[in-house]
């Protein structure tokens, strides 16, 4: 709904700028124009899609509901996209995961960030299934976190019962979860249904904005080296919690679910196994992960074994 909310946000600025006051005035070239106009905003093939489909969609319930002439939104066409354009590249890249992970791991043992990059990165899981994980899920016995989901009281897991599943965790993160409920600072808060949050704020559970400025926050480069911007950390406005989403390598929580598939599959772990631990299908991690993963062993295989393929004419 936000993200529809802000793509229709856009195309209604758009037509007031333009002195569109009715529904009933669109017409195909101004579709065009927006689309002329958006494209001029550098987007990506796929957002540029994302945009113009959500219109389609909004102009076929005008349809519906007769605030618009019947075919109007025929006269919309989303641009064409490829698969290698739908499969983003853009992700948080192992190396730069686990230089984070040691940094925490030494620097900040047991914080909020800590625990959240450590279920992030070894669970691959979605944001909304991470914020809505409560302390009696984490089984630091048996190893594992539990993804219920739980409509009734406020949280959901995008496949719904059938994302539910048990996904074991290593010692490290074992002991990171721990570390972090033993930690003075955590808030130790129950939610309005009186379900007592794994992650906590000081209000309760960790809303979605908050998770996903947390995430922009905790991937910034300059948390474990040198900026790769060229920026002085201490006067760039990007360490700010609330800007921190416009440094170029800051990650969402979707950037680190993507790198945390890839990274998952380059470890030889078998995509049906993958598959049931990041509550994929198999035939989404074919089309939008095993093509980064094998680009990623090539790399690999090219680093350790160009130079054994080199001859020379002496």
């Amino acid at each position: 709904m936000e993200t529809y909310h802000y793509r229709l946000k856009l195309f209604v600025e758009w037509c007031e700028a333009e002195g569109i006051d009715e529904v009933s005035e669109l017409d195909g070239w101004d579709f065009e124009r927006y689309e002329t106009y958006r494209r001029g905003h550098d987007l990506s093939p796929v957002t540029l899609r994302g945009e113009m489909q959500t219109l389609l969609n909004f102009i076929e319930y005008l349809e519906r509901i007769e605030a618009v002439d019947e075919g109007t939104s025929d006269k919309i066409d989303p641009p064409a996209t490829t698969r290698e354009q739908e499969s983003s590249d853009e992700k948080l890249a192992a190396d730069e995961a686990h230089r984070l992970l040691d940094y925490y791991r030494e620097h900040q043992h047991g914080t909020r960030r800590h625990v959240l990059l450590e279920l992030f990165w070894h669970t691959g899981a979605r944001m909304g299934a991470v914020r809505g994980l409560d302390r009696r899920d984490f089984d630091p016995e048996d190893q594992f976190i539990a993804f219920v989901h739980r409509p009734e009281t406020g949280t959901t897991l995008k496949n719904k019962a059938r994302g539910e599943r048990l996904v074991s965790l290593s010692d490290t993160v074992t002991e990171a979860i721990q570390a972090y409920l033993r930690n003075p600072n955590r808030w130790d808060k129950h939610d309005e249904y009186g379900r007592e949050p794994l992650v906590t704020t000081r209000q309760g559970r960790l809303s979605t904005n908050t998770t996903r400025r947390i995430c922009y926050e905790m991937t910034l480069p300059c948390t474990y080296g040198d900026c790769p911007h060229g920026k002085d950390p201490m006067a760039c406005d990007w360490t700010n919690p609330n800007e921190a989403s416009k440094c170029p390598s800051s990650r969402s929580p979707h950037r680190i679910r993507t790198g945390s598939i890839t990274w998952q599959l380059n470890c030889g772990l078998p995509p049906s196994v993958v598959s049931e631990r990041v509550n994929a299908s198999p035939e989404v991690l074919r089309d939008h992960y095993d093509k980064a993963a094998e680009r990623e062993e090539m790399e690999e295989r090219r680093r350790s074994f160009n130079n054994r393929l080199t001859f020379s004419n002496s």
